[in-house]
């Protein structure tokens, strides 16, 4: 279920309605057409919604070491070096 913004059409509104509020329904639910508090006029406001793209969440490394899975940073010109998991600590292509 979405939250939905909400705001008043006019200044007759509460406080509630005219500085703007969430509310969560459901998507079959019809979009309200009156404040809850004072019955005034609202409507539904577009805003941006909230996503994560990617999945740089997963790479975090304690998701990693949990998995299994050793993970190394490279700190120079063939350098890498362990950030998670087991392994050597440094790896050099000499």
């Amino acid at each position: 279920m979405p939250f939905y913004e909400y705001r008043a059409t006019s200044a007759d509104g509460c406080r509630h309605c005219r500085d703007g509020f969430t509310k969560l329904q459901k998507l079959a639910e019809e979009p309200l057409d009156a404040c809850p508090g004072c019955g005034a006029p609202v409507e539904r406001v577009i805003s941006a919604p909230q996503v994560v793209s990617g999945k740089a969440h997963m790479q975090r490394p304690d998701n990693i070491e949990k998995h299994g899975f050793t993970q190394y940073k490279k700190i120079g010109q063939g350098v890498y070096e362990k950030t998670a998991g087991t392994g050597p600590r440094i790896i050099k292509g000499d």
